[in-house]
């Protein structure tokens, strides 16, 4: 007589939903539940395909979040530690804010400390805030970075655009040139398409956005935190 697994399959995805959507305190907490999460649906899947019964598709749910909550939470724990370095090392800075959702990590700088208007020259500030924040992406090489320039709505959106993407450019040549990979660096212009105020000075920005790589949750463990 043959077996019938969706009830087990569904059983599997369960769990995967109420991991994922349990009450959460921390990142590491999150990373956590989402490994465990996807790892147990992941599992139930192998499970059922390799052993096709209810008690292989149940094992491999149960190997499954072991695995991947393990992995969530490492890499959780890999971008805090890059997070509170990035806060310490910008602390004293007026012109960068730091944001997180999730596990990527976005550091903000006011426009006007990087570039004259209508140029895309790193000024001395600018230059600065660039060695600050070099130092951290290079203890953390298992990330992704982009370089993200955005202008005000003045002006043509055709040259913003230009413009945005040559500063962007600017700062991933600065970053190459503080010892950070340039292949891990991807520049964009957003030019004006990306307003996060009413005012001209708020829009005015360059933004560097850290997403981690799958291997940086093995990386977390060389990290004595």
């Amino acid at each position: 007589m043959k077996k019938s697994v969706p009830h087990s399959v569904l059983a599997a995805a369960l769990l995967a939903v109420l991991t994922a959507c349990a009450p959460l305190n921390s990142n590491q907490q999150q990373g956590t539940a989402i490994g465990t999460g996807v790892g147990a649906g992941v599992g139930a899947i192998l499970g059922q395909a390799i052993g096709k019964n209810t008690d292989s598709t149940l094992i491999g749910a149960g190997i499954g979040a072991l695995v991947g909550g393990v992995a969530g939470n490492q890499l959780g724990r890999y971008m805090d530690y890059q997070e509170q370095e990035l806060r310490n090392v910008l602390a004293a800075s007026e012109a960068a804010s730091i944001r997180r959702s999730q596990d990527v990590l976005t550091a903000t700088f006011r426009g006007e400390t990087f570039f004259h208007h209508n140029s895309a020259t790193l000024l001395p500030g600018g230059e600065r805030e660039v060695a600050r924040i070099a130092r951290v992406l290079k203890r953390y090489q298992q990330t992704r970075i982009e370089v993200g320039g955005h202008t005000d709505a003045s002006g043509s959106e055709r040259y913003n655009r230009q413009l945005s993407l040559q500063r962007a450019e600017a700062v991933k040549f600065a970053l190459s040139q503080e010892g950070v990979a340039p292949q891990r660096i991807s520049a964009v212009g957003y030019g004006e398409s990306r307003p996060v105020s009413s005012s001209h000075a708020a829009n005015r920005r360059v933004e560097i956005v850290i997403i981690p790589n799958q291997q940086a949750g093995n990386t977390a463990s060389h990290y004595p935190y």
